[in-house]
């Protein structure tokens, strides 16, 4: 016999970073929220991603969302209760080249239009200001306020936050079906049977089966981030470190292990693991970059599956075809920094029926024309 839970204000379908946020956002504002995860909260993209909380070197349709999201980092011990080892480091995004210079420059004018300052650097300055570089960086672009933080500590904890907050909160609990009746969602999930007013669709790289269920069909895709840790060294790597043009990312946390990443694993869009090439290749253009990594111990690798769109814009906001669903998902290896800002966003969609924040870049419906 299936567990009645009765009405719901707003039912989440998906229990990592983007969903938890969004519960507690909803449920401080006063909405009775159900959350459904089918594993544990956090345990998949959203607590196994690399952990930078940064603004710099977003495009500039993802700049209002992100610059919201990053004021909420900074509350995020009053939100969670933890501080989620959450380093506000700076992020240095490097140039290898005059072009990627020039690139950099581009980018600063465009970020300022959003607010976003940028300290640009090449040449001798930059040289005896990052003496632990290697030649093969030239110059970089930094954006002192951003950082990095513990996803395999921030993420359960808005989950937990959220069940502190009224949610209930459901893991290792499928959502087996879900309808809408005209009204309302009627949703089975395990034991569980309730109706809800508005369903948030949160899964991650599974959503888009979620989505097209509704008729809302998008050409996600999902792809396996490659990343590992090493041994503790000395501390050396001041900022959240990436690169202009992509390939490699590395920060080094307090207890002194650096985690890098870069490049693809591979998987079978449910289970991921690292590539031993690929972490080969890529250590050894980080290792050019910096050269106190050459020789030290590699201690663990790791993968995880996330879902990629075409233009690897994420899908935030309300579906074509059903009233009362809101999507949020597709964020492409970059979701970390933004999820609160997210949560945030879709409580104002259900509590006041619009947002502040611009979102017709991440229109579900942009992709129409594109077979999915």
């Amino acid at each position: 016999m299936n567990k009645s839970n009765g009405h719901f204000d707003v039912a989440i379908a998906g229990g990592g970073l983007v969903g938890a946020s969004a519960a507690l956002a909803l449920a401080r504002r006063g909405m009775r929220v159900v959350l459904i995860e089918r594993r544990y909260c956090g345990a998949q993209a959203s607590g196994v991603n690399y952990g930078g909380v940064r603004c710099q070197g977003r495009p500039a349709e993802q700049l209002p969302l992100a610059m919201r999201a990053r004021r909420i980092w900074d509350s995020l011990y009053d939100r969670i209760g933890i501080d989620g080892e959450f380093v506000v480091s700076g992020h240095l995004r490097l140039a290898r080249s005059d072009a990627d210079l020039a690139g950099l420059e581009a980018y600063a004018r465009m970020a300022a239009e959003h607010g976003l300052a940028l300290e640009l650097m090449s040449g001798p300055a930059f040289r005896r200001r990052y003496p632990w570089l290697g030649a093969a960086a030239v110059g970089g672009s930094l954006c002192p306020s951003d950082g990095h933080a513990n996803p395999r500590l921030v993420s359960p904890a808005f989950a937990r936050a959220a069940r502190q907050a009224g949610v209930l909160v459901l893991e290792q609990t499928a959502l087996e079906q879900a309808e809408y009746d005209g009204q309302r969602f009627t949703l089975r999930a395990g034991d569980h049977a309730f109706e809800a007013d508005w369903l948030i669709n949160a899964s991650g790289a599974w959503a888009g089966t979620l989505a097209a269920r509704f008729g809302d069909a998008v050409p996600m895709t999902p792809i396996y981030p490659n990343m590992w840790v090493t041994e503790p060294l000395p501390r050396f790597l001041e900022h959240n470190l990436g690169v202009f043009g992509g390939g490699i990312y590395a920060r080094q946390v307090e207890r002194g292990n650096c985690v890098i990443g870069g490049g693809r694993g591979h998987g079978d869009g449910e289970l991921a693991q690292p590539s031993s090439d690929t972490t080969r290749a890529v250590m050894r253009d980080a290792c050019a970059l910096l050269p106190a990594l050459r020789d030290a111990l590699l201690i663990r690798t790791w993968s995880g599956v996330e879902g990629c769109t075409p233009d690897h814009n994420p899908i935030i906001g309300p579906s074509r075809t059903v009233p009362r669903l809101l999507h949020a998902f597709g964020f492409s290896g970059g979701g970390f920094l933004l999820a609160p800002g997210v949560g945030e966003v879709l409580a104002d969609l259900v509590v006041d029926g619009a947002t502040e924040t611009p979102l017709d870049a991440f229109d579900v419906n942009r992709f129409s024309a594109v077979p999915a």
